[in-house]
């Protein structure tokens, strides 16, 4: 029985674990308007220089993943002139999750079909709880979407995850991330 607990105490930590690795995309946009007019969009900066926080290489594989999964809708990348503007934000926060750990030691009481006696049941047992904190980066990254022609916003994304501080694995997960949130995006990927 004991060992039970323990396996469950295990996956029960493990899942609270890995559920912040996941990310969790938002997005909301014009109902009104018709996405499929949009053929060009241009890059018009980060907001409010939040892109300080990443290094060249970070910005290029976000700005990369987004330009490929924009194209994957038959939106191109231009320069100037573009049908609608792309702005982009990112915050990123310190953040701690607590797991805890049970572990149930037996004690008198009913033992269910067997009666009563010593073991593992209802009575006077012992617990002792263990908590365990984790730092950890959490990221926020927004992309917001306006027409350029009157300048209202049409499309915001927004996908907040666990940040990995290894570049190796920031270079995998980016694009995935990015192609997550894209998802959400009013016009679906071009067969």
């Amino acid at each position: 029985m004991k060992t039970l607990f323990k396996t469950l105490s295990i996956l029960f930590a493990t899942l609270m674990f890995t559920a912040n690795a996941h990310a969790q995309v938002k997005s909301d946009y014009d109902k009104n308007t018709d996405f499929s007019k949009y053929k060009t969009i241009s890059f018009k900066g980060w907001q409010e220089d939040s892109d300080k926080k990443l290094t060249d290489f970070d910005k290029k594989r976000i700005t990369d993943a987004l330009t490929s999964e924009f194209s994957k809708r038959g939106v191109t990348l231009v320069e100037s002139d573009a049908d609608a503007a792309i702005t982009l934000y990112i915050v990123v926060n310190k953040k701690t999750s607590t797991t805890a750990y049970t572990t149930f030691n037996g004690g008198m009481g009913y033992r269910g079909r067997w009666g009563w006696g010593m073991g593992a049941g209802m009575g006077m047992g012992a617990a002792s709880t263990t908590y365990n904190n984790s730092d950890y980066l959490e990221g926020t990254f927004v992309v917001d979407m306006y027409d350029t022609n009157n300048k209202n916003l049409i499309w915001q994304g927004v996908i907040t995850s666990e940040v990995n501080e290894k570049p190796k694995k920031r270079k995998k997960s980016t694009p995935r991330k990015i192609a997550k949130l894209m998802k959400s995006y009013p016009v679906k990927l071009k067969k």
